[in-house]
């Protein structure tokens, strides 16, 4: 049976402090891991040395390497900030992906989210796709924490907002 957990977020997080004391920063919880993977994405427009110092908190021991950084920066080329913010709840195409506050976003597992020793597979919804988008981790046996392994789904193309969309 499928596990889903919600998690909200009054404000985002803004730099490696602010993460760190965020409810789950102790990174025991992959489903709450997940959650600030896309949480910390968001941070990318405004400042890419804070987002990229985030992301290597919740990927441990496998910090970015410079192609993992390229990755992320191609993915916001032409404007495109919108994709990480469309995982939170009310965030559609029709409003820009301005999500509701408090930023809420559900993360749920399917009957292959295990299928990979050491690894978890679970998933996030866009308000701007048709299927929902995979973030992996890893955990670390010795210390029980999970980190954040492959999450490039996230980053991928969705529906063009309605005021960029000139077939509208």
């Amino acid at each position: 049976m499928a596990e889903c957990k919600r998690f909200s977020f009054d404000k985002l997080p803004r730099n490696l402090d602010e993460l760190k004391a965020l409810s789950g920063a102790d990174l025991k919880d992959p489903f709450n891991v997940a959650a600030l993977a896309v949480a910390v994405i968001c941070r990318y427009p405004a400042d890419r040395d804070d987002c990229f110092a985030m992301l290597d908190h919740l990927r441990g021991p496998s910090p970015m390497s410079v192609r993992d950084k390229q990755f992320i920066r191609d993915r916001f080329m032409d404007g495109k900030d919108y994709v990480p913010r469309s995982y939170f709840d009310g965030a559609v195409p029709e409003n820009d992906y301005e999500p509701a506050t408090p930023y809420t976003i559900s993360v749920f597992d399917n009957a292959h989210s295990r299928d990979i020793e050491g690894c978890l597979r679970l998933f996030v919804t866009s308000g701007g796709a048709d299927s929902p988008r995979p973030i992996t981790l890893r955990t670390k046996p010795s210390t029980g924490e999970w980190f954040l392994w492959e999450y490039s789904g996230i980053l991928t193309g969705i529906r063009t907002p309605v005021s960029k969309d000139p077939w509208a």
